[in-house]
């Protein structure tokens, strides 16, 4: 039987994952870097050392090392470019070892968060037919890691005001170039395990899975619409990024659980209402300025005007459409509250309200215990 690591380890990762971060920002901003970009990896690595602190003591998960030990070589690596980077960086002492630390350590790096789709939540694989994925990562990375410690793979381009310090062979740029592609597609094997595990899961675990997968997604669209509408989506991607170990955070202390259909289906029942909306107020817009040759003012002022008398209509009609697919449970318990009221006005019995109204929370609502109290009759004779 394998031993866990201690959890004073894990408070120590912690603990130096946030001097080396606080180390980096203060370089950074002392080497004359904007606040934006001095404190950009902040919340990302924070957060993943964070969860992974806590998932690794509370829950004995060996997914918190991964992502703690990620998240401290990320800080380092962080910390190690804003050194390299100052200027004039050639006159501090040990700049350029600190850029070599750098390269070597973002192959590192990599195949701790690219294998988290293919460990979550458990912290192994679905079955042992993936482990040769995990392995191939790990050979990937470390590829990465050499080819950068040996060679000036990367380090002129990163730091060209620097001397690589160790260089033992030719630019290994090809070994480089093909490990670096295969992370990606490590995080796609690992998007399909998904896909087997949820169809093996049972409820609880499925209910786990959508946390992760609504994270990712929400993440992943926020970063794609950066990139096609702004130069820059590096911002984008440090907002969001952390929604991924709050989300199995959650998912692994079963925090709120069960929420995730509804947050599921109001996300989406918001994103198809906004989406319609906009279509309608923009085609509005042009039918007025174009066609009609409205001045477009009123125009604009015509289109607003609609656009929010459609709010409340559509977004019950497709908060109710969205419902019946992806939060069946509500959908349904709507429909059983509806179907008792109506029963309700013809009743005249208290014990077959009773009954009824016990029959409705229980499918509804799927409590533990359930039990109806009523008041007894007055002193003075007659209910109450």
């Amino acid at each position: 039987m394998s031993q866990r690591p201690p959890n004073g380890l894990a408070w120590t990762l912690l603990g130096l994952t946030v001097v080396l971060q606080t180390a980096a920002v203060l370089l950074g901003l002392t080497g004359g870097e904007t606040w934006t970009a001095a404190f950009g990896f902040v919340p990302v690595t924070l957060s993943f050392a964070l969860v992974g602190a806590l998932i690794a003591v509370r829950a004995g998960n060996r997914l918190g090392w991964y992502f703690l030990a990620g998240a401290t070589v990320t800080a380092l690596s962080v910390a190690a470019k804003a050194y390299a980077a100052r200027t004039p960086a050639a006159e501090l002492p040990g700049a350029a070892w600190a850029g070599w630390i750098l390269t070597v350590s973002l192959g590192v790096t990599a195949p701790f968060f690219f294998l988290t789709p293919l460990l979550f939540p458990d912290g192994r694989p679905p079955s042992p037919r993936w482990r040769p994925v995990m392995w191939i990562a790990i050979l990937a990375g470390v590829a990465v890691a050499v080819s950068s410690a040996i060679s000036d793979v990367n380090f002129h381009s990163d730091f060209p005001h620097l001397r690589d310090p160790v260089v033992l062979v030719a630019p290994l740029g090809t070994v480089y170039n093909q490990a670096t592609t295969v992370g990606p597609l490590v995080f796609l094997a690992g998007a399909a395990s998904m896909i087997v595990r949820f169809r093996r899961s049972g409820q609880e675990q499925r209910q786990q899975l959508k946390w992760f997968l609504y994270a990712s997604a929400v993440s992943a669209l926020v970063v794609v619409v950066a990139a096609f509408g702004t130069s820059n989506p590096l911002p984008a991607f440090e907002i969001t990024v952390p929604l991924i170990p709050a989300a199995v955070g959650i998912a692994i202390f079963k925090y709120r659980l069960y929420d995730i259909d509804r947050l599921i289906s109001r996300t989406l029942a918001y994103a198809i209402v906004t989406a319609l909306l906009v279509g309608v107020y923009a085609a509005l817009v042009i039918l007025g300025t174009q066609v009609l040759n409205v001045s477009t003012p009123p125009a604009v002022a015509i289109a607003t005007l609609a656009a929010a008398a459609l709010f409340s209509p559509v977004r019950r009609r497709v908060q109710r459409a969205v419902d019946k697919r992806f939060n069946r449970v509500r959908y349904d318990a709507e429909l059983t509250v509806a179907a008792f009221a109506t029963r309700l006005r013809d009743a005249v019995d208290l014990d077959t309200v009773r009954a009824e109204l016990l029959g409705v929370v229980d499918s509804a609502v799927q409590p533990a215990h359930l039990s109806v109290w009523t008041a007894g009759p007055r002193q003075g004779g007659g209910e109450r």
